[in-house]
């Protein structure tokens, strides 16, 4: 094997073999193994054995190239002598070659059978200068670092790199040890200054360099932690085996075969079983410190508290049910109905879907209590979930276990608690939903309420489908504006319509009365609570379409005959109307006609609002001035519409209605509805606005008895309206005898109960000149409708005895 004194003085030929090498570079004085396969180059390679075993090694500028022409390979290589050859059994040869010096080719001669070209030595000029000296130091210290870091290099090749002290030869011994890029090693061949070929190699050693200690680093860490993990694991054995010595379980062990135990007892759905099997399995393996099993730890939780699979069994005996409605509630004929409908049915088919009703009514009408007794009544659980301001979705879908503290929706919260999948669950305050970014509840509540998808509801942290169709949700409202019609269309819409006097007095007879001498500590005391003095709270002391203050004024009267009893000893107390004073004070409220007389420029109108109906009254006044129409109390847009359209109505029919035309000119109408503070709004005044308008300007007086509603229209047509029977209601407690409709309205007021209808004469009106008919006087007394006879005045009752709670 020649020295590297012996190489620099070999005499190369100005002809020369060209060997294409893959993906490697060969450096002058280096000692290469090469595999050789092609045809061509096993040749070339003979015929360099039997001659002066010199040839040109160049590397391929794309190793995949199987044939390489002239442009295949780089311009600069390696002249190369052949120091041993050995064939293979597969047709190749393997050979050991070492570098002599830098080539260049300058003239490719041949290209078969093999590639011959004339070349040129590259000599690299002989200088030391102290940059040179510095630029090796560096490399050397760089290469050592990379020795002690790169696995593959060993300590010897850093020795032999320190012997050599040729710089060019030490970058080129360098370049051939470490792992770099093919471009970046023929960058270096091709680099004939030495001070260029140290400054590159320098800029490669110091990024690998880099590579290798990141690499280390990343290395040391996660052996760190498998070392810790192997420790931790040894000691849990140990520890594990010393309470087992010692006779004593591991806490997560013991968790882990409760829920494993709980798993296979529990009757799941096959999904769900499957997932929980699959959380369980995964629980097994998460330490028991990590944040991770407190969270699976709490799902598999949920999972088998949950009622899957268990429900109540239902009360079908009709009869029962019949006798729990009527104990609980008076009247609510419609929502006992159809309760007995539903275990109807039920009774013959077993398997339904539970009804999803929507209770609409005024507030204290018993929407809630109603359905505590339809759950006792069918027997089963009751759950109440109040919707009132609630703005986030997850409120009803839950929260997805990604987030810290991730919980089910108050849906799943609900069954959990009730503990069975059919319970009665009321959605209360359905018409208070509120939305933001956070989403929309009514949304949400879409799938809850549609029979044809709930059974198979998915709440965002169990992400399971839980069926819901066996549930009797029940929603209640005030009003049903709100509600967004695509969910108003998924209920069944009951409306529960406000009380009257008799159905109030037989409610606190029945109800209220017993119940709050109980919770007073009355009930054998001896207090009376007459007839009369119960009237006189329901049409003096409250104005309500339900009964909670009726129930409070009772409560005050209990309260202070609670103190009489203590305070002054006395055993038997009667409050009657005479001295109910003495104990609720003066009434606040005063009957509406009262007192009154027919006058110009004032109708009565019935109107609807959140709480029942009510009794408006449409003021009108006519003062000197250029026409105008001025419009007060607090009204809104379409009510302000009404009256312009009616005084549009009768500026137009003045002749007809004996008004003065020059009237418009010459004074100014003011329209007022008292109670300004409160906001009106609704079509339904136009009749009584039109009537005001045409008596004060005509003079004629409208009745006082007669209340109104209806909406008008351009052409004097009188239009049908809303909420018939509370409006009647209102007029029933107010005491006013007569009623005008729109003729539309018919079928409604039909509709109505015979003992709340028959307390009152109602009329019909096609047109305004009809109302007008109806409504205005000529001056003298009223008269009474004659659409319906106006029955006979009933004698006054005699005040019946107290009543004594049971």
């Amino acid at each position: 094997m020649p020295n590297e004194e012996s190489l620099e003085t070999v005499e190369l030929p100005e002809v020369m073999p060209i060997l294409p090498l893959r993906g490697t570079v060969i450096f002058p004085f280096m000692i290469v193994p090469l595999v050789v396969g092609r045809k061509s180059s096993i040749k070339l390679i003979d015929d360099a054995i039997r001659g002066n075993r010199i040839i040109g090694l160049f590397a391929q500028k794309d190793p995949e190239t199987e044939d390489p022409a002239t442009d295949d390979i780089y311009g600069v290589g390696t002249a190369g002598m052949i120091l041993k050859m050995l064939r293979m059994p597969d047709g190749s040869a393997r050979i050991m070659v070492q570098g002599i010096a830098r080539l260049a080719v300058e003239e490719f001669v041949e290209a078969a059978p093999y590639l011959k070209a004339k070349t040129k030595r590259l000599e690299s000029p002989e200088t030391k200068t102290t940059k040179i000296e510095a630029l090796q130091r560096n490399a050397l210290n760089l290469f050592q670092k990379i020795v002690e870091l790169a696995p593959n290099l060993p300590e010897d090749a850093y020795v032999a790199a320190m012997n050599i002290e040729d710089a060019g030869k030490l970058a080129d011994f360098i370049s051939s040890n470490i792992n770099v890029e093919l471009t970046e090693r023929q960058q270096i061949l091709e680099a004939v200054d030495v001070g260029a070929r140290l400054e590159q190699l320098t800029s490669i050693l110091n990024r690998e360099a880099d590579l290798l200690e990141l690499g280390s680093k990343i290395q040391s860490e996660a052996k760190s932690e498998m070392d810790k993990a192997h420790r931790d694991y040894y000691l849990r054995q140990q520890l594990k085996a010393i309470r087992k010595e010692l006779g004593e379980e591991d806490q997560y062990a013991v968790e882990i075969d409760e829920l494993e135990e709980k798993l296979l007892e529990k009757a799941l759905p096959d999904e769900v079983r499957e997932e929980a099997t699959r959380e369980l399995t995964r629980l097994k393996t998460i330490p028991p410190q990590a944040a991770e099993y407190v969270v699976a730890r709490t799902y598999l939780d949920w999972i088998l508290v949950l009622p899957w699979l268990e429900g109540s069994e239902d009360n079908l005996d009709i009869s029962h049910a019949r006798k729990v409605l009527d104990e609980d509630h008076y009247d609510l004929d419609d929502v006992k109905e159809r309760i007995l409908e539903y275990l109807s049915v039920r009774k013959l088919k077993e398997e339904m879907k539970g009804p999803i009703l929507c209770f609409v009514g005024p507030p204290g009408v018993g929407k809630t209590s109603v359905g505590k007794s339809i759950a006792r009544a069918v027997g089963r659980k009751f759950i109440r979930m109040s919707l009132g301001g609630v703005r986030d979705e997850a409120e009803i879908r839950g929260h997805r276990r990604t987030y810290v503290g991730a919980l089910p929706g108050r849906i799943i919260q609900g069954i959990r608690k009730a503990g069975t999948n059919n319970p009665v669950f009321m959605l209360d305050e359905v018409d208070k939903l509120g939305m933001d970014f956070r989403g929309d509840p009514a949304a949400a509540l879409l799938e809850v309420l549609d029979p044809e998808q709930n059974f198979s509801f998915s709440d965002h942290y169990l992400d399971l489908p839980f069926d819901l169709s066996k549930v009797m949700f029940i929603t209640t409202a005030n009003i049903l504006d709100p509600i967004p019609p695509a969910l108003k269309d998924r209920m069944e819409i009951i409306r529960l319509p406000g009380y009257t006097l008799p159905e109030k007095l037989a409610i606190a007879k029945q109800f209220l009365i017993p119940k709050q001498f109980a919770e007073h500590g009355l009930g054998k005391r001896g207090l009376r609570i007459a007839d009369s003095a119960l009237k006189e709270i329901i049409s003096r002391y409250t104005r309500e379409a339900g009964v909670r203050n009726l129930e409070r004024a009772i409560a005050t009267i209990c309260r202070k005959t609670a103190r009489q009893i203590v305070e002054e000893k006395v055993k038997k107390i009667a409050v009657t109307k005479k001295n109910l004073v003495d104990y609720l004070r003066a009434p606040p409220f005063y009957p509406e006609t009262a007192g009154r007389k027919s006058e110009v420029g004032i109708a009565t109108a019935m109107a609807w609002t959140a709480v029942g109906g009510v009794i408006l009254f449409i003021e009108a006044l006519k003062m000197p001035g250029k026409g105008e129409l001025i419009l007060t109390g607090q009204l809104g847009d379409v009510m302000q519409e009404s009256a312009r359209a009616a005084y549009s109505y009768v500026k137009a029919h003045a002749k007809e209605l004996g008004i003065d035309a020059e009237a418009f000119d010459k004074y100014n109408i003011h329209i007022h509805v008292p109670a300004g503070a409160t906001p009106k709004d609704g079509p339904s005044a136009g009749v009584a606005m039109a009537t005001a308008l045409a008596s004060v300007l005509s003079g004629r007086p409208v009745r006082h008895d007669l209340a109104m509603t209806g909406e008008i229209t351009l052409r004097g047509k009188v239009m049908p309206i809303g909420g018939v029977k509370e409006k009647l209601l209102a007029a029933v407690r107010a005491s006013i005898p007569n009623v005008l409709f729109p003729e539309e309205n018919e079928s409604d007021v039909l509709e109505i109960e015979p003992e709340h209808r028959d307390k009152v004469d109602v009329a019909y009106a096609r047109t305004i000149g009809d109302v007008l008919k109806e409504a205005l006087t000529d001056g003298g007394p009223a008269r009474p409708s004659g659409k319906t006879p106006k029955p006979k005045r009933k004698p006054r009752e005699k005040e019946s005895e107290p009543v004594a709670a049971e």
